[in-house]
């Protein structure tokens, strides 16, 4: 998004109730990565119809999309680009319709994936494999999105999800 600000994109920020981690050092702040909130405040924006979309991904654990916060970016003429979930997502493009073109991003393997994420260091050996089932599952939703990128190769990911921006934008 950096290198083509003529898109005019930028990240929806989405709500957690997990805690804020730690990446390289830097802690990640409100309002910046996520919206951190408690699993009751959550809740309470539930109640009120406050979000897009959402999903209790572990037990506590929600992610979700505020309304409020993807209405701002798009009434200021920003193309909101959403990093979430697979129901999210597919919740996302039911919502919007011709609106939203739908990218699943797909790890090359599970076993990639699972070099990844021990990788990062930041996930206890429990945790990553409850990411590792999660996304073998959500890995049988790809069909219902648009297109479909497989993460292999980073630059190449990056060429071809350009490409289909573009041609989504015009």
């Amino acid at each position: 998004m950096d290198e083509h600000p003529e898109l005019r994109m930028a990240f929806s920020i989405s709500a957690t109730s997990r805690p804020p981690r730690c990446n390289n050092g830097i802690m990640e702040q409100d309002g910046v990565e996520y919206f951190f909130l408690t699993p009751e405040q959550f809740r309470s924006k539930i109640e009120a119809g406050e979000f897009l979309e959402y999903e209790e991904v572990y037990k506590d654990r929600f992610y979700g999309t505020l309304r409020s916060q993807v209405e701002a970016q798009l009434d200021k003429g920003i193309n909101v680009v959403f990093d979430i979930d697979v129901k999210g997502g597919i919740n996302i493009k039911r919502q919007f319709g011709g609106d939203a073109m739908s990218l699943f991003i797909q790890p090359p393997s599970i076993d990639e994936l699972r070099r990844r994420l021990e990788g990062r260091g930041s996930d206890s050996a429990e945790q990553i494999q409850m990411r590792l089932d999660k996304a073998e599952y959500e890995m049988t939703f790809s069909s219902q999105f648009d297109h479909v990128i497989v993460n292999d190769s980073l630059e190449e990911a990056k060429t071809k999800t350009l490409k289909l921006i573009r041609n989504f934008l015009s």
